[in-house]
């Protein structure tokens, strides 16, 4: 069976702000374009962005609830990114040359007594997403419904930070893709594992409140996965609307 794409996320800057684009040209072993392009480098760490390094690195929504409410678009011709956060307002800067103007921006966002953000680096080697592999996110609505349900509430799909959104098929049948290869469109990618959760679900992407137990709802299954991630073997051009089933 097959289902189709519904919605395709990147996010420019690592754990701050999302943006929602109607096609991409996927490469064999890239992530999404300027997806993770940029990462926040913590006063706790020598992150330069020369090397892939994980999550822990960099400050991130597990850490900081509030980054979960900001929304990033990109201007790809000047590398410029402007964020939008409920409390913070609006901010435009480019972040190879600007990186300050983010940190002070985000700054009564960060909780006391964590590593302080210090610096915006480029991602020079490959996107900095959390798989040590260069990655892109598959995500089942159907999955996500069943979480909603499970919960009692309505949750949004921005919690999860992921890449490419699907529907039309069963709740968890993307598990069943691990070391298969899936057709996107005119894409092929390769599904290598499920993607482990961290308490960044836990925070509501319009207000940055923690205000749903997710990892304890995922726990009902067994289990703390939502999506899976896939690397990219035969690249193409996929947009809304394009089929997406094993190859």
């Amino acid at each position: 069976m097959t289902g189709r794409i519904t919605d395709i996320l990147r996010y420019p800057i690592k754990s701050h702000g999302r943006e929602a684009v109607a096609r991409v040209t996927l490469s064999p072993g890239q992530s999404l374009p300027w997806d993770r392009h940029w990462a926040v480098a913590h006063d706790a760490t020598d992150a330069d962005g020369t090397e892939w390094l994980p999550c822990r690195n960099f400050t991130r929504g597990a850490k900081v609830p509030g980054l979960q409410a900001m929304t990033a678009a990109l201007d790809e011709a000047t590398a410029t990114v402007t964020l939008t956060h409920p409390e913070l307002g609006e901010v435009r800067f480019r972040p190879d040359v600007e990186g300050a103007t983010l940190i002070d921006w985000t700054r009564s966002l960060m909780p006391e007594g964590r590593a302080a953000s210090d610096r915006v680096v480029r991602a020079e080697a490959r996107a900095m997403t959390d798989s040590d592999f260069a990655s892109v996110s598959l995500c089942n609505r159907s999955s996500h419904r069943a979480v909603s349900q499970k919960l009692g509430r309505d949750l949004s799909i921005h919690r999860w930070r992921g890449n490419l959104w699907f529907d039309g098929l069963a709740p968890w049948e993307e598990f069943d893709w691990i070391g298969r290869e899936v057709r996107i469109g005119s894409a092929v990618v390769m599904v290598r594992e499920r993607t482990t959760r961290c308490l960044m679900t836990h925070a509501n992407p319009e207000t940055g409140a923690r205000d749903a137990d997710i990892l304890g709802t995922l726990d009902t299954w067994g289990h703390r996965d939502f999506s899976v991630m896939a690397e990219v073997i035969q690249g193409g051009e996929i947009a809304a609307g394009d089929e997406i089933g094993p190859a």
